[in-house]
């Protein structure tokens, strides 16, 4: 019988008694990094085609779906608790041939979506006021009015995208990286025939507005969660014969929140600093803001990528470890060497058509030439920063999370109070937050590196001490 794409996916990682090699790592991580690139692209078309479809509402209507998508985006911070820590362990069972553990880890996976769900979408629900005029301000008037209408649907709507987020968590344990890709492109094509159905009305269909978008994205959300659990149903992970494991939920839960709380904070805290910058920019006029918001979704088809790597070497981590073998250096190197590669090609792509880029989306010559700048200073950021997430991987496997979280926290300390300084100076002005972005992400450079040495140099002794305790584990089984 001929084997699947998604088997052959999980078959370039489940070769745990054959050491890694730099070319083989390579090939793992790009079968593994290039489904999840979609994957988080397409939750970048999701907000695009929202806003596309209410665009023909106003400018008020805009504004209320592009407030509520900035609130996803921290939402999103909230449940990776439960996405990153769930495809750690599973990752680590199935390197260390422990199928018993899958069920555990599955159901406390649900355990903790049951405890975040409903604090987020009752709460969210019930104070959409407050949360609304909290993001707009109280003078929001419109703005403020459709944000709370958008909310009243977003927020119960958290229930299916968080569900979705910890069974992509649990897919890419597997190794199969595959099936979340395919299931946010299908998430997207209902979303993008539902838009203009519930937003305008169409036959019997009455015309919601921003409720209907809010309403398109969650039934697109929905379908592709219900094909989801029936292909998670097929995998039958929780087939495991005649298995057993000392391993119950709540230990299994605490493991999860251990990877995954860290890594959680270490993404609210990158968006905080972007929020933090915004304001620092916008001191400086419509036209540098302006700029900086081109430029900073410009970057975000680049940086996708760099986490899709961060996010693939962290199932080949997760999985190497749980066998006992110590393939740490390979891995981050190899991800470091693609994350890099990306980063220069696209940084210059970016610094040398800067003005044409500019230009696609304003006719104003002020932003433009802003903009050209800001691209030639997002080249060595890119390339910086591409390290830093490129390595991350590594990290997240080795249920090392804290570490990336205290890179970020060195990041902030460092960058935003340089934002401040360096754009006060009348030679800089705003370039002055630009080059705080390049200074800061090189201190995170440097203490990744040093990290990853650190981690390298105990990953044999750690190896070799996880190895005796399996065995120790068998041998108490039998």
């Amino acid at each position: 019988m001929s084997s699947t794409p998604d088997s052959r996916q999980e078959s370039q990682i489940s070769s745990e008694s054959e050491p890694l090699t730099p070319a083989t790592t390579r090939r793992a991580l790009l079968g593994l990094g290039v489904p999840v690139y979609f994957e988080l692209l397409s939750g970048v078309v999701a907000g695009i085609v929202d806003t596309v479809w209410v665009a023909r509402l106003g400018e008020a209507a805009v504004g209320a779906v592009a407030v509520a998508s900035t609130l996803e985006n921290v939402l999103l911070g909230i449940i990776l608790m439960a996405n990153v820590g769930t495809t750690v362990l599973i990752a680590d069972a199935l390197g260390g041939r422990r199928r018993a553990e899958l069920p555990v880890a599955i159901r406390a996976a649900g355990i903790l979506w049951l405890a975040i769900t409903p604090v987020v979408a009752l709460g969210g629900f019930l104070f959409r006021d407050q949360v609304a005029q909290l993001l707009v301000g109280s003078g929001g008037g419109e703005v403020h009015r459709l944000a709370v209408e958008f909310f009243a649907l977003s927020f119960p709507g958290m229930a299916v995208f968080f569900a979705q987020n910890v069974v992509d968590g649990i897919f890419k344990g597997t190794g199969d990286t595959r099936t979340p890709m395919r299931m946010a492109i299908l998430a997207n094509a209902c979303i993008l025939v539902l838009d203009p159905l519930l937003i305008y009305g169409v036959g019997v269909l009455p015309k919601m507005g921003v409720q209907g978008a809010a309403l398109g994205m969650m039934l697109g959300r929905a379908v592709a969660l219900g094909v989801s659990l029936v292909l998670l149903r097929r995998k039958r992970l929780g087939d495991i014969g005649g298995e057993t494991t000392t391993l119950h939920w709540r230990p299994a839960l605490r493991r999860i929140l251990a990877v995954g709380l860290p890594a959680s904070g270490d993404f609210v805290l990158r968006m905080g600093i972007s929020a933090a910058l915004v304001g620092i920019v916008a001191r400086f006029g419509e036209d540098p803001l302006a700029a900086y918001g081109i430029g900073i979704k410009m970057i975000l088809f680049v940086t996708m990528a760099f986490y899709a790597f961060r996010q693939a070497g962290s199932i080949l981590t997760a999985r190497t470890r749980g066998a006992g073998q110590n393939a740490d250096r390979v891995i981050g190197r190899q991800s470091l060497l693609l994350a890099t590669a990306v980063g220069v090609g696209a940084g210059l792509v970016l610094a040398l058509s800067g003005r044409v880029i500019m230009g696609f989306f304003s006719n104003a010559s002020s932003v433009v030439d802003s903009g050209e700048v800001l691209f030639w200073y997002l080249l060595p950021y890119l390339v910086l920063l591409a390290g830093v997430v490129g390595l991350g991987g590594v990290f997240m496997g080795g249920r090392q999370t804290r570490s990336l979280f205290w890179v970020t926290v060195l990041g902030a300390c460092v960058q935003l109070p340089l934002a401040s300084a360096l754009s006060s100076l009348p030679a800089l002005d705003v370039k002055g937050v630009w080059l705080s972005m390049i200074i800061g992400t090189a201190a995170q450079y440097v203490m990744t590196l040093l990290l990853f040495q650190r981690l390298v140099g105990a990953g044999k002794s750690e190896s070799e001490r996880r190895h005796l305790e399996l065995q120790a584990a068998t041998v108490d089984n039998c």
